[in-house]
């Protein structure tokens, strides 16, 4: 009888054993691996304050500052609550909250079920998540704040918005802090959010220096579809009210024909309103500088986009766009920075004849190094006279509208440079007639008609027929629809 109840006593305490065991370990699982508070799980022995004594992060909760970052959080979800967008049973999250301030003000006011998420934990209010890696299920969340410009700062901003509607229940809110308050970003981030309606936006005062102003937007999820993005399939950018405004800051064109065009662009130069000085640009998705037209690296990448192009800190990926074999190799080693395209920039995909001008009894000086090589143009212009040497190769030209709808979209942001020694007056009607007119933010267009000539005074140049005011049409056209261009030489 004795031996009965010894293997019992014994069972029991090897049940007990390995039951504490297990518990041991999914709760070092839970609060250590995972990095989360044990409140999260629903797993702690007893009930947790909002603020453990024992959290590395207590000298902040006593703080002014956290002190003045709560009351400020706290006051803006009430006013969210007396506004229907937020009640203390809803489930929220707050999206790149290093310290906890919103989350602890939410937990403030009665909204419990609160959590907060950051690349590094700061538990029991934090836990570790990326923005555009939101750890939790599809529709969790009725309410989902983002402070600090947090989704401007970051690098995937469409990733960012991505994940918070992926989150966010139908129908619920998600509530943005910004610093942009042009009218450019704030259509930018409404394209961000293509399954949501604009609710609010309101301009209120911050707490923080660094943040002084800040921009209040709300959004609510709608129920099943999506917002179509306006002008994703439109032929007609009239609709880009916001781009029109910035149009109109641009520096006047030049009515009047240069007579030495490279002095007047070094002086208008000075002039030049570019559309990254005038307004934000930390909405969208990718930033593109395509120069068409590109002859080597060091013409117009990088002599000038690179070093004086204002970029907001903003990478651009660079597309080089250049039918020229001659400075083909030089690209081989900018593989990382710039994309080549060998090719010409036309209006369909075919071959065609590629001539190269070296100018009126120019020799070709140091070929090697392409010092002096004149332009190449499409359909070349024969000079009765002979009077420019040339050479024409066959090349294959590429459906540029079409590549650029293929490419891109209107969450991008799209400069272009385009130098095509008279091809404009094809490329640019050809865009205004797809609609890839409407990708382009901006152009640094170089328009080619027939000048005087340098060695000969009083005489116009054959190589082109068209004339000065035909260009005054073409950037006129541009601005009437919402494109920034500037006059280049």
């Amino acid at each position: 009888m004795e031996q009965k109840l010894s293997l019992l006593r014994n069972i029991v305490a090897y049940v007990l054993f390995f039951g504490i065991l297990a518990t041991v370990i999914r709760f070092a699982y839970v609060v250590t691996t995972i990095g989360e508070s044990c409140n999260l799980y629903n797993f702690c022995f007893f009930k947790n304050n909002v603020v453990p004594q024992s959290n590395p992060h207590n000298h902040l909760y006593a703080s002014r500052e956290w002190d003045k970052a709560v009351h400020f959080y706290s006051s803006i979800f009430q006013d969210m609550i007396s506004k229907g967008y937020l009640s203390p049973h809803s489930k929220s999250l707050c999206v790149e909250a290093p310290n906890g301030h919103e989350v602890f003000a939410l937990k403030k006011i009665g909204v419990e079920d609160s959590i907060g998420i950051f690349r590094k934990a700061a538990k029991p209010l934090v836990i570790r998540g990326e923005d555009d890696r939101i750890p939790f299920d599809d529709n969790t969340f009725d309410f989902i704040f983002s402070g600090g410009a947090r989704i401007e700062m970051s690098s995937r901003p469409f990733d960012f918005a991505s994940e918070i509607v992926r989150a966010l229940k139908p129908q619920g809110f998600a509530v943005f802090h910004v610093k942009a308050n042009d009218t450019y970003s704030l259509n930018s981030f409404l394209d961000l959010f293509h399954s949501c309606k604009l609710i609010k936006v309101l301009d209120i005062d911050g707490f923080n220096p660094s943040m002084p102003y800040i921009r209040e937007i709300v959004l609510k999820k709608a129920i099943h579809g999506y917002r179509k993005i306006p002008g994703d399939d439109s032929k007609n950018c009239s609709f880009q009210a916001h781009k029109q405004e910035l149009v109109q800051k641009a520096e006047p064109l030049i009515e009047e024909e240069p007579l030495k065009p490279w002095i007047t662009l070094k002086r208008n130069i000075k002039n030049v309103k570019y559309f990254s000085s005038m307004v934000n640009i930390s909405f969208k998705n990718r930033y593109v500088y395509i120069d068409v037209g590109a002859r080597n690296y060091g013409s117009s990448i990088g002599s000038w986009f690179m070093k004086q192009y204002p970029k907001q800190g903003k990478s651009f990926h660079v597309y080089a766009i250049e039918a020229d074999k001659a400075f083909h190799k030089q690209y081989a080693s900018k593989k990382k920075a710039v994309t080549l395209l060998p090719y010409a920039a036309w209006v369909r995909n075919e071959t065609l004849s590629f001539e190269i001008n070296d100018g009126p009894a120019q020799e070709k000086v140091n070929k090697t190094k392409n010092k002096g090589r004149g332009m190449g143009r499409i359909q070349p212009v024969k000079s009765s006279r002979g009077e420019f040497n040339s050479e024409v190769n066959e090349i294959q030209g590429f459906d540029f509208a079409e590549w650029l709808k293929n490419t891109f979209t209107k969450r991008d942001f799209v400069v272009i440079k385009m130098d095509v020694e008279g091809t404009e007056f094809d490329l640019i009607p050809k865009l205004f007639e797809t609609g890839a007119i409407c990708l382009i933010d901006e152009i640094f267009l170089e328009c080619h008609y027939n000048r005087w000539q340098r060695c000969c005074p009083g005489q116009r140049s054959t190589k082109y027929k068209k004339h000065y005011r035909h260009c005054l049409e073409l950037f006129t056209s541009l601005r009437k629809n919402g494109v920034l261009v500037h006059q280049w030489w």
